[in-house]
């Protein structure tokens, strides 16, 4: 594999507790890989680790073939990747458009694929919206402009945190389609969410934490023709 991002030994700490013991995973340009497991087993902590935001880590992250451990948050947003987190973090204050332009940069070799009519022609809803502040919109809506707000960074791989969760089945349908333009662009995804079934029609691999450790790294597939598994881990 072309490894865009590759992790090896990757340990993580909360002051005294260890949460990831040892992580090994590489994703390619334009993979989509479902990251899945119970919940505390570390799934938010290896993304927010690999954002920088965890800072107490051992271990190797190079992305790009750039070392990125212990960097800063914005230095690895400006090597390209990007975090849709687990409870939207979108400024409550400010505008759908001010959220979006704020955020709004080129990626790497200048690229510049995505843009506001771009993302409005992604999400009419929040074209609709755009004069809104964050904190008039929908559970949905919010999660929406999260996902628009890192595409706006342009990113070569983005870091999505609990895609569905919370929202109408008809609003997570437009999400898991919103996944499926996302694959079409040749931008990599890791993607957190309880739903595997879906995650699994649009993701080409699974990767399974269990207490901070991989259990199973392959096809979707391959996962699903194991329901001991799935019942253990993940208890479907």
């Amino acid at each position: 594999m072309n490894a865009l991002l590759a992790v090896a030994h990757l340990e993580a700490f909360y002051g005294a507790s260890q949460i990831l013991h040892g992580i090994d995973l590489a994703v390619a340009r334009g993979e989509q890989v479902a990251l899945i497991g119970r919940n505390g087993m570390g799934k938010t902590t290896l993304l927010r680790t690999l954002m920088g935001l965890v800072t107490d880590c051992r271990g190797e992250v190079s992305f790009a073939g750039r070392d990125i451990r212990g960097a800063a948050p914005e230095d690895i947003a400006r090597a390209g990747l990007a975090l849709v987190p687990e409870g939207r973090g979108i400024f409550g204050s400010l505008t759908v458009e001010e959220n979006l332009t704020m955020a709004a940069r080129p990626g790497s070799g200048g690229r510049q694929a995505w843009t506001l009519p771009r993302i409005y022609e992604l999400f009419p809803r929040l074209h609709q919206r755009r004069g809104n502040g964050g904190h008039q919109l929908s559970g949905g809506e919010q999660q929406m402009l999260t996902i628009s707000r890192a595409l706006m960074t342009n990113p070569d791989l983005i870091l999505i945190d609990e895609a569905t969760e919370g929202l109408a089945p008809l609003v997570a349908q437009d999400i898991w389609k919103t996944l499926g333009v996302i694959r079409g662009e040749g931008i990599a995804t890791i993607v957190v969410d309880k739903d595997f079934r879906s995650l699994a029609k649009i993701t080409d691999r699974a990767i399974v934490l269990s207490k901070g450790v991989v259990v199973f790294n392959g096809a979707p597939v391959d996962l699903m023709a194991q329901p001991e598994l799935l019942e253990r881990h993940l208890g479907v």
